[in-house]
């Protein structure tokens, strides 16, 4: 697989040495070390090499070679001075002469730093020069095996041996290399450039897209970032952002439908309660009316989620159209009619959809007003009634044909709130007959008390939500599109009988 992406990053291996050259600072305990065994040979070498290892740490080559090179003549076996010499000569562009001397130190000793220096020198042997196959070949093995050494565990050899896996194609040795770095040096630039590249590899495009832009926070160069990120990574970590992006939100707007479905059912379950243990004969506890206007906030709630819910529709539309589109295309065989039907249906869907939210409805009251000098009788028991519960009388009765009795509200909100709006009275014929006076008294009295409770107040959002439902769906059986196929309408199903479950649920 890693042979088949190498053209996405190898814009990036050019200018990676950087990513595993020697640290700034030395280790003095190291150091220390390295003298104390130079002075165990011939302590009069100390000074000269201590003096050549500031010069070489300063980048001057010319001055490092020539103070290495007294100590490599007066020291032949001691190989830290070799290996450096030969370092230096490679920096020099003496780069058969420094390989040569690199590897005399690994014959002389098998150490990780003396093959860590071999493999650098091998897989970067100077400005200018290409390493051969065979090289980078040998560089790998050496860093493998330095690697081993006890003294080989520190950041640099598992960076060394990523960047030549990666240039020579050895995948499983550039995952287990990159993954060490992650594990155990995730605050180091370079882990975070091969974790980008190794999920590059993966196809995590996401993951690559974020771990080569946390690498820049740190250090990378931003020419770098970018040729990264146009090679395609960008490009194909966009759509996944957005279906993770759409993913979440179907999820909480779900979650949410559930909250409202379980909110309801357990109000209603309470009102009930709350309706067979209370006593008719007093008035309203202050839980009851907690427990009306805890109801009205969640009905309220409910009916404008319905509008919050209609974007998340749009994507779930848009989504599954450009799943079937993908889902094809992958397939390798695009049915144009059958696309052209799911386009235009997604079309027409997200279209009446918007379109239901601007239709207007007139809204006539049910009925016909029930005049004064029609009924005197009726209008002076209203006022009794209304006198006896100390409220303001009703201001219109309207006459319908069917066996009902119920009161509404005609007002501006703030003129409901401010219980100013106008007070309507529906009395269905129906219930006339042989009705007494006295039970129709009680009945009116009861309805007087949904004005004196407020519970007349609201329901305008209510009474909006179930228009536009009804509008929506409506729109949708005209366009020929309400069938079993269409997403919207599924949803127009749910929400309607959630939305029934928490308004009518007591």
């Amino acid at each position: 697989m890693i042979a088949g992406i190498v053209l996405l990053i190898s814009i990036l291996i050019s200018g990676s040495s950087q990513l595993i050259s020697q640290p700034n600072g030395r280790d003095m305990e190291k150091e220390r070390l390295i003298e104390q065994e130079l002075g165990d040979i011939d302590p009069s070498l100390v000074g000269t090499f201590r003096e050549a290892t500031a010069a070489f740490d300063r980048e001057d080559f010319l001055r490092a070679e020539s103070l290495y090179a007294e100590v490599y003549k007066g020291a032949p076996t001691f190989d830290p001075a070799i290996r450096r010499l030969g370092s230096v000569r490679v920096r020099l562009g003496k780069t058969e002469e420094g390989i040569a001397l690199c590897e005399q130190a690994v014959r002389i000793n098998r150490s990780a730093a003396n093959m860590f220096t071999l493999a650098l020198c091998l897989a970067f042997p100077g400005i200018e020069k290409t390493p051969s196959p065979q090289d980078l070949d040998r560089a790998l093995a050496y860093a493998i095996e330095g690697h081993t050494r006890p003294d080989g565990d520190d950041v640099y050899f598992p960076l060394m041996i990523a960047q030549i896996a990666l240039e020579r194609n050895v995948e499983d040795d550039f995952r287990q290399a990159t993954e060490e770095l992650v594990r155990r040096f995730p605050d180091r630039m370079a882990t975070h450039y091969y974790a980008a590249i190794l999920a590059a590899l993966d196809e995590h495009w996401v993951r690559a897209e974020d771990e080569i832009l946390v690498a820049e926070e740190m250090g990378l160069p931003h020419d770098q970032v970018q040729s990264f990120l146009d090679s395609g990574v960008h490009s194909s970590a966009t759509p996944w952002r957005y279906a993770s992006a759409s993913l979440w939100l179907v999820g909480a707007w779900v979650l949410g439908l559930l909250l409202l479905y379980v909110f309801g059912k357990l109000l209603s379950n309470i009102t009930i309660r709350s309706i067979s243990s209370a006593d008719p004969n007093i008035p309203m506890s202050p839980g009851e009316r907690n427990l009306r206007r805890i109801y009205r906030m969640l009905i309220n709630s409910a009916g404008l989620y319905y509008y919050v819910s209609l974007p998340v529709v749009v994507v779930i539309v848009i989504a599954i159209a450009v799943g079937i589109f993908y889902i094809f295309l992958i397939i390798g065989r695009l049915p144009v009619k059958l696309l052209l039907i799911v386009g235009a249906g997604a079309v027409v869907t997200i279209y009446k959809m918007i379109q239901s939210l601007f239709i207007k409805i007139r809204y006539e009251d049910p009925g016909r007003a029930l005049q004064r000098e029609e009924a005197p009788g009726l209008w002076n028991l209203t006022q009794e009634v209304a006198d006896a519960l100390g409220t303001r009388q009703i201001d219109e009765i309207r006459i319908v044909p069917t066996a009902e009795v119920a009161v509404y509200e005609r007002g501006t909100g703030r003129e409901k709130m401010r219980d100013a709006a106008r007070r309507v009275l529906l009395l269905g014929v129906a219930t006339l007959n042989g009705f007494r006076e006295d039970g129709f008294r009680a009945v009116l009295a009861h309805e007087y008390g949904h004005f004196t409770h407020r519970d007349t107040a609201g329901g305008d959002v209510a009474l909006r939500v179930q228009g536009d439902m009804n509008k929506f769906f409506y729109s949708l059986y005209l366009a020929g599109q309400a069938t079993r196929w269409n997403v919207a309408v599924h949803f127009l199903r749910l929400y309607h009988f959630i939305f029934l479950r928490i308004s009518h649920g007591a």
